[in-house]
């Protein structure tokens, strides 16, 4: 007896275009009917693209899925095509710039865990310092992390037209959705509203003129990734890590991901590189060693730099000042400083 379990079982088999990702958890299928008593199937899909190829590669795909079905009949596939608007989501390849904001550098992981807030808002404070006009935009919705490590509880605001006004701490313009939530309060929104709040986020804020904004994004390759790859023109992509081959294997999937984008990898910043004893001096290398240089010599990228853990970035973050601005001249601060530099003349705001 044919289900609709098992014809969204057999979808979970079909791949969007460009992407490793499945069409049911990217949120395209938006109905399935087991019609009786001929076991017909009719799968209702929704894209946004302006790719003609797009809909009519997922629709090849569903039915050579479905049609290898036990007992089933005549496969209707339905799809409801919205063009993108002039700034909203789009197909690949119809990437728009932010005006005003010269280089959008994501910082990716594809994993949870390995410190990827930190390094990004350590990196635009790093930046800062280094002379750059910066902005960072936390766009990871369910965990927002980047107003209590920059210490702000202040609600976001917005103008008379619409615009939201960016929060301004230790000289970065912020927004984040943790401007916007309780300590305990979770974010509970479904992936199209995620979407539309990340499309808010990036274009609608007030950002003025910068030369970076930098993207914490969440970890994996879901929706708010494909929003951002899709419609937004981006400089290109770090990928953090730590040097152990479990958090190494995630790391490919996001670097798979932007190559499958045409969005360049910059480099990759291994994060919890080591600990050096405060007492002795002596090194050891909790997480390994040795992963982030093997892996950026894979991708044929650089290696930008190798972040120590200690105690005063944890206790920095916890109070609200990144440890670039609370201990400058520290190990982690130093490595973000020589990051940052190294950012900067590769594109050109040396």
């Amino acid at each position: 007896m044919l289900t609709e379990d098992l014809v969204r079982q057999r979808l979970q088999t079909v791949s969007y275009p460009g992407f490793r990702r499945d069409i049911v958890s990217f949120g395209v299928v938006r109905a399935v009917q087991v019609n009786a008593p001929d076991q017909g199937v009719t799968v209702l899909l929704a894209l946004t693209t302006s790719d003609p190829a797009v809909p009519q590669k997922v629709k090849d795909d569903v039915h050579a899925a479905l049609e290898t079905l036990p007992g089933v009949g005549p496969i209707n596939v339905r799809i409801d095509i919205t063009a993108p608007p002039a700034q909203g989501p789009g197909a690949l390849g119809q990437q728009q710039g932010i005006p005003g904001v010269r280089h959008v550098i994501a910082i990716a992981s594809g994993k949870g865990g390995v410190g990827k807030s930190t390094v990004a808002a350590n990196l635009a404070v790093a930046l800062a310092r280094a002379g750059s006009a910066v902005g960072l935009c936390d766009c990871d919705m369910y965990g927002p992390s980047a107003a209590l490590m920059f210490g702000t509880r202040d609600p976001l605001t917005a103008t008379e037209d619409n615009q939201i006004i960016p929060i301004e701490a230790h000289g970065i313009k912020l927004v984040s959705m943790g401007s916007q939530l309780g300590d305990d309060a979770p974010a509970i929104m479904r992936g199209p509203m995620v979407t539309r709040l990340t499309q808010q986020f990036l274009r609608q804020t007030s950002w003025g003129e910068l030369d970076f904004l930098i993207l914490d994004l969440p970890p994996g390759t879901g929706d708010i990734q494909l929003t951002i790859v899709q419609t937004l023109a981006l400089a290109g992509a770090i990928i953090v890590t730590t040097p152990q081959e479990v958090a190494l294997i995630d790391a490919r999937k996001a670097a798979t991901m932007f190559a499958k984008t045409n969005v360049p990898v910059l480099g990759i910043i291994e994060n919890m590189a080591y600990f050096e004893c405060p007492d002795t001096g002596k090194r050891y290398d909790i997480f390994g060693s040795g992963g982030g240089q093997r892996e950026a010599t894979r991708l044929r990228v650089k290696l930008l730099g190798q972040i120590p853990i200690d105690i005063p970035t944890r206790e920095a973050g916890d109070r609200g000042v990144p440890v670039v601005a609370a201990n400058p001249e520290g190990a982690v601060a130093r490595e973000f400083a020589f990051i940052a530099r190294e950012l900067q003349g590769a594109l050109d705001l040396g």
